[in-house]
């Protein structure tokens, strides 16, 4: 099926250039130019498969915009892409907090923002061989759930924390460059910035809490998830 794109941005120049590069694609487009329009149209059938979201609307914010869009079933696990001038790390950091999967910042390249989107829908098309259910220590996974406890305190992550945390689950005692994570997990070809996983990581690791040392910083190389919860927690 052909995926369905929402484009949601005041500026209408630059929504007509993103419109023609998406289409020239194969991709389906809706545009909407604020953030009212932007929440009827991604509730509305069918579903885009991905949203670009900029931050920066006349009648609402982006951020407010995603909250809507991530507290509704219809709408909780569909892509979004945050595509804005804000580029601070404070504004990457709230992006990812309130559920954004990826943060293009303007200008940018047009090339750069399809082999993102294309990343993404790749991901969305790879099978799930998930385990029903993991524990790790004080730590327990239902992948075919989406859901995860600390303690039997259930968290809220994001679909993206819930994909790095089963990767790093998976791989456990085994070094994970960032690199590599952006392609895993990401989908993401190499040679993208990989800023965006350490924000990522760090978000994870606050909403892990007492469970956040079972991801190890490797200095220079990476992440690893540690092999042996008991021996994590006696060093604490």
């Amino acid at each position: 099926m052909t995926p369905t794109i929402l484009i949601v941005d005041d500026e209408r120049d630059l929504v007509s250039t993103v419109q023609f590069s998406l289409e020239r694609e194969g991709w389906r487009t809706r545009v909407a130019y604020d953030g009212r329009t932007a929440l009827d149209s991604a509730t509305g059938d069918p579903t885009p498969d991905l949203i670009l979201l900029d931050l920066m609307l006349p009648d609402m914010t982006g951020t407010d915009i995603c909250r809507e869009l991530r507290s509704d079933d219809k709408t909780k696990d569909v892509p979004i892409v945050m595509v804005t001038a804000k580029d601070d790390e404070i504004d990457r950091v709230v992006g990812f907090e309130v559920g954004a999967d990826d943060y293009v910042t303007k200008p940018f390249s047009m090339r750069e923002l399809l082999l993102r989107i294309k990343a993404i829908l790749r991901r969305l098309d790879r099978p799930q061989t998930a385990m029903p259910e993991h524990a790790f220590g004080r730590l327990k996974v239902d992948e075919e759930g989406h859901r995860v406890w600390v303690d039997d305190n259930e968290l809220n992550l994001t679909a993206l924390e819930f994909r790095l945390l089963s990767t790093f689950l998976s791989r456990k005692g085994r070094v994970q460059t960032r690199d590599a994570l952006l392609h895993d997990v990401w989908g993401h070809t190499p040679g993208l910035p990989t800023r965006t996983v350490d924000t990522h990581v760090q978000r994870l690791r606050k909403k892990l809490g007492p469970a956040s040392d079972y991801i190890e910083t490797l200095r220079g190389v990476g992440y690893r998830f540690r092999t042996d919860a008991a021996e994590t927690e006696a060093a604490v």
